[in-house]
């Protein structure tokens, strides 16, 4: 019996994305393991979700394109990448919980189960405990509210997507928007309510939205980006060197790279949880990531990269 081979096209492995991953990881597990040390670890978060936007909006534009965008398929992929390891730490939790929690907790890690499995663990959060609270710290499943931001994006952004692709709606015009006003609830309601804003989809889904606009730029724009670098690669050859070397943009990718890794050496110094965070704050490790991403794989600019 043969299984029908699937038509969903995926983008090319790049070993700078993975290095990007592991950096934001890493930052998140050594600011809980390490608080006083990496105390802006957290934007470790903000940095996967550009990344996340990035891969995900690709996958969509490309097949959309190519006429081979499946509902069914998109997430049925999600759920084979997501569901085994989720299971697996959802299950773990409840087994070792129930020998040493309390009825009470308990009681409350069941709940959090049931949100992390229906990706809603950020507005159940949204309704305890903020993030960086004392009690935060007695929440095993806690860390599932970013993944619950991120599912939320999965469901509402393809739809939107299509829908406006189906009409002919400029995609870019529409990513744009909505990150921008995404970006303005942020920052219009950080000062209200830090935690609503931390959790809330409506205010996070901007940082996904800027990978979605490089996603764009980054298909149908390129040239965008290879002729002002050709240009100044040109100026530094005529400035620095005498021969007529043949160029290729390359230097202002690696430019954008050191940029990119230096805004988020900066966040993870200077970000705390004292500050009015996500806000203005995450604009660091979003433009950060950003630049990361636009480098690309591109000779130096493998400043953070996996081979």
């Amino acid at each position: 019996m043969t299984t029908k081979p699937s038509h969903l096209s995926h983008p090319k492995y790049r070993p700078d994305i993975d290095g990007l991953r592991a950096v934001a990881v890493l930052a998140v597990v050594a600011f809980h393991a390490f608080p006083n040390w990496v105390k802006g670890g957290f934007i470790g978060v903000d940095v996967f979700f550009v990344i996340s936007g990035y891969l995900i909006s690709t996958i969509i534009f490309e097949n959309l394109d190519k006429g081979t965008f499946r509902f069914s398929e998109f997430y049925a992929r999600r759920i084979k990448r997501i569901f085994p390891a989720l299971i697996l730490v959802l299950g773990a939790c409840l087994v070792f919980g129930w020998f040493i929690l309390l009825a009470d907790e308990y009681k409350q890690l069941a709940k959090h189960v049931v949100a992390g499995s229906s990706f809603l663990s950020n507005l159940v959060l949204w309704k305890e405990a903020g993030y960086f609270d004392n009690l935060s710290d007695t929440k095993p499943l806690l860390h599932l509210w970013s993944l619950g931001i991120e599912e939320q994006f999965y469901i509402v952004w393809p739809l939107l997507v299509w829908f406006s692709w189906k009409r002919k709606f400029n995609l870019l015009f529409i990513a744009i928007f909505f990150a921008t006003l995404s970006f303005i609830l942020n920052v219009k309601n950080i000062r209200q309510d830090a935690i609503a804003t931390f959790y809330s989809p409506q205010t996070r889904f901007w940082e996904l939205l800027s990978g979605s606009v490089l996603s764009w730029v980054t298909l149908y724009k390129n040239d965008a980006f290879l002729n002002p670098a050709n240009k100044i690669n040109r100026y530094f050859a005529s400035v620095f060197r005498s021969d007529r070397t043949e160029v290729n943009g390359n230097l202002l990718f690696s430019l954008l790279s050191l940029f990119g890794l230096i805004l988020i050496v900066f966040g993870l110094w200077h970000i705390n949880k004292e500050l009015n965070f996500p806000g203005k704050w995450a604009l660091i490790p979003v433009l950060g990531a950003t630049m990361i991403l636009i480098a690309g794989p591109n000779e130096t600019c493998y400043l953070v990269r996996f081979d």
